[in-house]
């Protein structure tokens, strides 16, 4: 137990001096379990993921055409509001700019905005410019397998810190909904389950935006 508690304090000094570890924030080694509501089931029989709104068609996949969209892996630092931060989190999925940029996608110019739909009715939303960023992802898989149920499974959006890359907006972990069903493309902006609930709409990871 001591020799855990001083390794986890050994990398924490590490990625602190880095400038990696945003303040306020302590390093976890563990990946913490947080989520409102119960955990939904899931048939991929039945399951879909729709995208509507300001765009030039809707869509929608099944879950073997949304599994032949073309795949992105991502190595990210992810900062829960909550005050903890893992690094070097290794994730696969569908990148939303990858889905545009190849045509899966076509935004009308209105399109500004982007509501996160997931089961249960929760939502949370982003600017269209940060779901656009490299550092967003539709994701399936964690460290290499499926994500598990309480993590999102099988479809969560997140979002992290690359190394390297300061340019990128980094919002807190929240910001990407678990149990993922749907993306809505919006003029303007909505306020989501958390946001409404007097979280920052914005949440910078490195302004510490936690609440409003």
């Amino acid at each position: 137990m001591l020799d855990s508690t001083k390794s986890r304090k050994e990398a924490e000094k590490r990625v602190r001096q880095e400038g990696r570890l945003p303040r306020g924030q302590s390093l976890t080694q563990k990946f913490p379990v947080l989520h409102y509501g119960p955990v939904p089931p899931f048939s991929p029989a039945t399951w879909d993921f729709r995208v509507w709104g300001q765009v030039e068609e809707k869509i929608s996949w099944d879950w073997v055409s949304f599994n032949e969209l073309p795949k992105t892996n991502l190595k990210m630092d992810i900062h829960c509001v909550t005050r903890w931060s893992k690094f070097d989190t290794l994730w696969e999925g569908v990148s939303v700019r990858t889905l545009v940029d190849e045509g899966y996608i076509k935004l009308l110019p209105s399109a500004h905005y982007v509501i996160q739909h997931a089961e249960y009715g929760y939502t949370t939303n982003l600017p269209l410019e940060v779901v656009l960023q490299e550092n967003f992802l539709l994701a399936t898989h964690y460290d290499g397998k499926p994500l598990t149920p309480d993590h999102g499974y099988p479809l969560r959006g997140v979002i992290g810190q690359i190394t390297g890359k300061g340019n990128l907006k980094t919002p807190y972990f929240w910001k990407g909904a678990k149990w993922l069903r749907g993306l809505e493309f919006t003029e303007q902006d909505q306020l989501g389950f958390w946001e409404k609930a007097g979280y920052h709409n914005e949440a910078d990871v490195w302004e510490e935006q936690r609440l409003a």
